[in-house]
């Protein structure tokens, strides 16, 4: 079966991101429903245990059992795992004040940061297309803020925040991917939430701080209560879609190239459009599919110049991004 799986990287890449970004979904959905009954790190801490359930119960033995845990980089799991729980919180306290859609597509240029990040970190060169790619997403998410008007909300800001996150998250997992199992990067990752989630509810899960009229501000303050027996069900999803999500994204960037993972990254933009009417009646205006479809092009354009640009390169010669 390894060998059949390596033989078919790119299918099975394909496939590993599809199942993630369906699971993702799932799991933003339902956490933005949650969003006016929970404090947001009672949510997620619910969500890990469950998700390290099933991870050790379904994961971790077709992984080949808890060897595959074993980890010489503890300090960069953690590290990546502190990304991955700002990331979160930051996009998750945005979706409950804004609309679905809006949220997930200004989340969408973190593949424009991974490029900026990757001349900064790896010394990588990029040209006058790629930034001008850049360029038309940034504008995209100008488009969709729409500073300075009645509609601009502070809250845009925080899936902004969370792309910067993710992007991070990215270029260490681009760095230990060789050599961690995609087991061990969804464990620590949860572990790392643990902790961190069990620190805030210690500090702030009293509801001292609550009683803001902000839908963020609420969500991240509001004090914690044993959740209600009719949203058992959705707790569970949210931590089984985070533990299969976690493990396929990590799984189809560990076997398959970026160039071939990335662009299945992009079906979340429309779920999310799909997930926004059908769940919580947001229609996206005019304006916003303006600026999601900049941001949707110029990241594909991004992916599709590195691949090009990769394949016309002999190799032994050092590649540089146009």
């Amino acid at each position: 079966m390894r060998s059949f799986i390596q033989g078919n990287t790119a299918f099975f890449g394909s496939i590993s991101a599809i199942i993630a970004v369906f699971c993702f979904s799932i799991n933003d959905v339902a956490i933005k429903f949650l969003s006016g009954d929970y404090a947001l790190h009672l949510v997620i801490l619910v969500r890990s245990l469950v998700g390290l359930i099933v991870l050790f119960l379904i994961i971790v033995p077709f992984s080949g059992g808890l060897q595959s845990l074993y980890t010489n980089r503890l300090g960069l799991h953690f590290l990546r795992g502190f990304c991955v729980v700002f990331a979160n919180i930051t996009f998750f306290l945005g979706l409950a004040a804004l609309p679905l859609a809006e949220g997930v597509a200004i989340f969408f240029i973190s593949p424009l940061l991974i490029t900026v990040f990757s001349v900064i970190f790896l010394k990588e060169t990029v040209g006058p297309r790629r930034w001008a790619a850049v360029g038309v997403g940034l504008v995209g998410v100008i488009v969709i803020l729409r500073p300075g008007s009645e509609t601009f909300q502070i809250a845009s800001l925080l899936p902004l925040m969370a792309a910067f996150g993710y992007a991070t998250l990215h270029m260490l997992t681009r760095y230990i991917g060789k050599t961690e199992s995609a087991a061990a990067m969804s464990f620590y990752i949860q572990i790392t939430f643990v902790i961190i989630c069990l620190l805030l509810g210690l500090i702030i899960g009293d509801g001292k701080y609550s009683g803001s009229n902000d839908p963020s501000l609420q969500f991240l303050f509001r004090s914690w209560s044993w959740p209600s027996s009719e949203h058992y069900l959705i707790l569970f999803l949210i931590g089984a879609g985070s533990a299969f999500g976690g493990f396929f994204i990590s799984q189809a960037y560990r076997i398959s190239q970026a160039a071939v993972v990335a662009p299945f990254e992009y079906i979340a933009l429309p779920i999310a459009i799909f997930w926004g009417i059908v769940i919580f009646d947001d229609w996206p205006d005019k304006v916003t599919i303006f600026g999601i479809a900049l941001i949707l092009g110029s990241g594909l354009y991004i992916i599709w110049r590195e691949t090009t640009v990769k394949e016309s390169k002999p190799s032994g010669v050092p590649r540089y991004r146009r």
